[in-house]
């Protein structure tokens, strides 16, 4: 609980901070005062100021955002002498600049951070995939257990090389979303003998990336041998006479492919009408035996399922995935670019009732994968980083009052017109947009809940 709450309030704080930086340091360079700089909103429990001229820094107790004050004639009478550098007197085009730069300080962010991840790189997963789910859409298509993904393209025409598993990930989702159909290049682990199968996202009937959008594709996850490890004393494994180190050869005359096919077999046990003991046959230092294993039923839910008390599966293979820092750059901006656009479009669809609003998450679920990310690595918790900034930088954009989205319509508005949106306007615009806000909090929160319940 502890990490979750630190990892949170880290990724919170630097998102905020980023964001504000970027409005506080356009304004300054528009020759505008900055009153404050605040981390937080409620009470100041933190306060630095050098002169009684200069921009008041504070950490405040609710540390759920934070704001900018400038000088401004609506929020207070401005000295003649320092009616220069009031915010509402400056021309349209640099109000515009400094309410856009915090977005945009949010999505420079995401890019350093995409950037320096490609760059120094890290070992992943090979894109060598396990056995699929049976009968899902992958299984249908032909894909077997030890399918290397060397290409994949979405239009079936511009290919992008794959590397890593994990550069599956975003393609899978963009296809879901877009119910698309994904082209696949594939070959055996050495490269060798290539083939190409197509998965018409169409067939899941959503456009929700979910869970069980995911099942029904049923894509393999990656490949791990089908390898016994740790063994529990006393468990089922124990008791069959298997050691770490087997290697599973068959289960009842089936050949195993995989840990993910392996595990089936064990799981599935349970569910046998007569749940009899399983003939294996594994390798162990080049001599092949044959063990009788009879499988625990244990209750995992309401599902009665098999377990043998002993890790299974070997690691997966791994590469290391790093890029010259052009290309890091590159990869950089396309990968924001990306996520920015795909989160654009799935607020637009649960506006329009396309998509669920159930995809709306708050603090609770952030920080359980802040937390989650921590424990991964440095790595991923950047990468979870990078992907917050570009929501945060989307969300401010929408064009809703109280957000910098909305102040960017007043002003086009003002650019259209030639004159400013009214007080009267603006009062009523403002009242609408808090509890507009409140309502997507509350909506977040209940979201946050359901999950943590199990109930979503």
């Amino acid at each position: 609980m502890l990490l979750e709450v630190v990892a949170f309030v880290v990724a919170l704080g630097v998102l905020i901070l980023v964001h504000e930086y970027g409005h506080f340091s356009v304004a300054r360079a528009c020759g505008v005062k900055v009153l404050r700089f605040s981390l937080g909103f409620g009470r100041v429990i933190w306060r630095r100021q050098r002169t009684a001229e200069s921009t008041e820094f504070t950490l405040s107790a609710l540390p759920l955002g934070g704001y900018v004050r400038m000088l401004d004639e609506r929020e207070g009478p401005v000295p003649v002498e320092q009616r220069g550098q009031a915010f509402n007197l400056k021309p349209l085009r640099q109000r515009v600049a400094i309410v856009a730069a915090g977005p945009v300080a949010n999505f420079l962010l995401a890019i350093v951070l995409f950037t320096s991840l490609a760059w120094m790189g890290q070992q992943e997963p090979l894109a060598l995939l396990g056995t699929p789910k049976p009968g899902g859409l992958a299984e249908r298509a032909g894909m077997r257990a030890g399918d290397r993904v060397m290409a994949i393209a979405l239009d079936g025409r511009s290919w992008q090389d794959i590397a890593s598993a994990a550069e599956l990930q975003w393609p899978v989702i963009e296809a879901i979303t877009e119910q698309s159909v994904l082209s696949l290049q594939l070959a055996d682990a050495g490269g060798h003998g290539r083939r190409e199968v197509r998965l018409d996202m169409a067939e899941l009937g959503t456009r929700e990336p979910d869970l069980a959008a995911m099942t029904r594709l049923g894509l393999g996850g990656p490949l791990r041998e089908p390898v016994i490890g740790e063994v529990a004393p006393g468990g089922a494994a124990a008791q069959a006479g298997l050691q770490a180190g087997d290697r599973v050869l068959d289960v009842d005359g089936r050949m195993v492919a995989d840990a993910a096919q392996l595990i089936g077999s064990i799981r599935a046990h349970a569910q046998a009408p007569d749940a009899r003991a399983q003939q294996w046959r594994i390798e162990r230092r080049g001599q092949v035996l044959s063990l009788t294993v009879t499988p625990a039923v244990v209750e995992e839910g309401a599902v009665r399922i098999g377990r043998i008390q002993a890790l299974v599966g070997s690691a997966p293979q791994t590469v290391l995935v790093s890029h010259p820092l052009d290309e890091a750059l590159f990869i950089g901006v396309r990968k924001t670019w990306e996520q920015s656009w795909m989160t654009l479009k799935i607020f637009g669809r649960m506006l329009i009732g396309q998509a669920s609003l159930k995809n709306l998450s708050g603090p609770i679920t952030i920080a359980d994968a802040a937390g989650q990310a921590a424990r991964v690595g440095l790595h991923q918790y950047l990468s979870l980083l990078a992907m917050l900034s570009v929501g945060l930088g989307v969300l401010n954009l929408l064009p809703l009052p109280m957000l910098d989205g909305g102040h960017l319509m007043y002003y086009l508005f003002e650019g259209l017109s030639g004159r400013p949106v009214s007080e009267w306007w603006l009062e009523r615009l403002q009242r609408a947009g808090f509890f507009l806000m409140l309502l997507m909090m509350a909506l977040a929160l209940s979201n946050d809940v359901t999950r943590k319940l199990g109930l979503h």
